[in-house]
């Protein structure tokens, strides 16, 4: 089955968190306890709960942070 998920670049993400109360299925969870390359906390995407819709990426500051793909070895954190 094909996978219409997004994915949070936890390297890339810089916590601002404006996708995690956009998404209208809460798919995005903050990864708890976890800081990225950068020192500031992620957020990731629950791929079986995301649908896709992008909301997420339409609301993203950040560059590159969210991709329109499902590329699991770039986001750490997991349920």
């Amino acid at each position: 089955m094909e996978s219409y998920s997004y994915t949070i670049v936890s390297d890339i993400c810089e916590g601002v968190g404006d996708c995690v109360g956009v998404c209208p299925v809460e798919a995005i969870h903050w990864a708890s306890g976890q800081i990225n390359a950068k020192g500031t906390k992620f957020a990731f995407i629950d791929e079986p709960t995301c649908i896709g819709c992008g909301a997420c990426l339409s609301v993203c500051p950040v560059e590159g942070a969210i991709l329109a793909e499902w590329r699991p070895e770039l986001q750490r954190a997991t349920l």
